[in-house]
C-alpha cells in the first residue's frame, strides 16, 4: 500500500522505466506472462483501493494536503480511497469564466499545461508518458480526427493539441472546455478495465475493439474521448460557423478507469446530447492521468490570460521537488506504430 501523497508518483516513475526506449522491456510488459502480471496487477491495485481497508489512508491524505486546499470540497462518502480520490468540488469553487461567452475556453479540471502542438498532421506524434500516440490513434480511428489533422486538401486540418497533466493529489473529475453538443463520446479505449477485461481497440487487432490476443496494456492507455460540436464567434460577438472540439481523457500507466457519466459514456453523431461549458464529463481512479485538448486550426493559438487570473502558486519546496523536477519532465517521442489498419479504421460508433 502506497501511504505518502507523493509516493505514488516515485513508484509510477521506477515502473515507467520498464519500457521506456527500452523495446525489450516493453514487449516484457505487453505480451506473456508479462501482460498477465501486470493486468492482475492492475486488477489488484483497483480492488485494493476501493476496500474499506484503504480508510486508513484518507485521514492521512487530508492532513497533508492541509485545510486550505480540503476546503475545495465538499464532504461526501470517502469510506474508501478511491471514494476520496474522486473527491467533488464544493459549490463556487471553480466559477466557470466566460459562462455565456462561446469563445471562452476553460480548463478541462485543475492541471499543469504541459506542452502545446500546433499544426497537427495525420502523423505528428502527441507524448503521452512512454510512448507517442497521432490524434487517430487516440481517437480509435474516429473520422473525426480529421478536423484536427492536414490529411486532404479539402480539410483545413493543422489544429492544436494541448496537454493537461493532472498532479497525483489534484481534483480528478473533468469537465466540457467548451459548449455546445457531444457529437461522439467513448470511454472503453485500450487498457485494461475495471473487471480485467482487455479493450485493446481496433488499432491494435482489426476487430471491435475487445482484444483477442495479448498486446499493449500500458503503452496503448485506457483512454475515452468527447468530440463537442461548438459554435465560434467573431470580434463583434457575431456568429462565425461552428466547429469541433476534442477532449481526450488518458489513464497512465496501471490508470484503468476512465469513468464518463451516463449521459457521455457512448454518443453517436445520429444522437448527439448537449453539455454546457463546465459540465462535468467523467473521473479518473487510481492515480497519475491526463486530458488532451484539441482544437480546429486557427481556433487555438495560444494560451491567453487575462490580468489578475491566477497562473500558478508559490508551492512548498517539498511538492515541488516531488511532482515537478528531475525526470518528470522528461517527454519521449517514441511513436506507436502506424499501420495500414490504423489510417482506415472507423470508430465503430456510426
Amino acid at each position: 500500500m502506497i501511504h505518502g501523497v507523493y509516493e505514488g508518483l516515485d513508484y509510477i516513475e521506477k515502473f515507467g522505466w520498464i519500457g521506456y526506449l527500452n523495446d525489450p522491456g516493453l514487449t516484457f510488459m505487453t505480451g506473456g506472462a508479462g501482460r498477465e502480471m501486470f493486468t492482475d496487477f492492475t486488477n489488484l491495485q483497483g480492488m485494493q483501493m476501493d476496500d474499506p481497508k484503504s480508510r486508513s489512508l484518507v485521514r492521512q491524505w487530508i492532513d497533508e494536503l492541509g485545510p486550505k486546499r480540503m476546503a475545495d470540497y465538499r464532504e461526501g462518502d470517502w469510506s474508501t480511497f478511491n471514494k476520496f480520490f474522486i473527491r467533488e468540488l464544493a459549490p463556487g469553487a471553480r466559477p466557470i469564466d466566460g459562462r455565456l461567452d462561446p469563445g471562452v475556453v476553460v480548463a478541462p479540471t485543475d492541471c499543469v499545461i504541459r506542452m502545446i502542438v500546433d499544426e497537427l498532421t495525420e502523423d505528428t506524434p502527441i507524448p503521452v508518458k512512454m510512448v507517442a500516440m497521432n490524434v487517430r490513434q487516440l481517437l480509435d480511428g474516429s473520422e473525426f480526427a480529421e478536423c484536427f489533422t492536414r490529411g486532404k486538401p479539402s480539410n483545413p486540418g493543422g489544429g492544436t493539441a494541448v496537454s493537461c497533466v493532472l498532479m497525483p493529489d489534484s481534483y480528478h473529475r473533468y469537465h466540457a472546455p467548451v459548449g455546445g453538443q457531444v457529437v461522439e463520446a467513448r470511454d472503453d479505449i485500450g487498457g485494461v478495465d475495471d473487471e480485467g477485461n482487455d479493450h485493446s481497440g481496433p488499432l491494435d487487432n482489426g476487430n471491435d475493439g475487445r482484444g483477442r490476443r495479448p498486446h499493449r496494456v500500458y503503452p496503448d492507455f485506457r483512454r475515452g474521448y468527447v468530440i463537442i460540436k461548438t459554435p465560434y464567434v467573431n470580434h463583434r460577438a457575431e456568429p462565425d460557423g461552428e466547429g469541433y472540439v476534442g477532449l481526450v481523457a488518458l489513464g497512465l500507466e496501471s490508470i484503468s478507469s476512465v469513468r464518463f457519466l451516463d449521459k457521455f459514456r457512448k454518443v453517436t453523431r445520429e444522437a448527439p446530447v448537449e453539455v454546457r461549458k463546465g459540465e462535468e464529463i467523467g473521473f479518473f481512479q487510481y492515480g497519475g492521468s491526463l486530458n488532451i485538448l484539441l482544437f480546429e486550426k486557427g481556433r487555438f493559438p495560444a494560451l491567453q490570460l487575462l490580468m489578475g487570473q491566477r497562473i500558478g502558486v508559490l508551492e512548498e519546496p517539498r511538492r515541488s521537488r516531488a511532482l515537478f523536477e528531475n525526470t518528470r519532465r522528461a517527454r519521449t517521442l517514441r511513436a506507436r506504430p502506424v499501420s495500414d489498419a490504423d489510417a482506415e479504421a472507423g470508430s465503430g460508433d456510426g
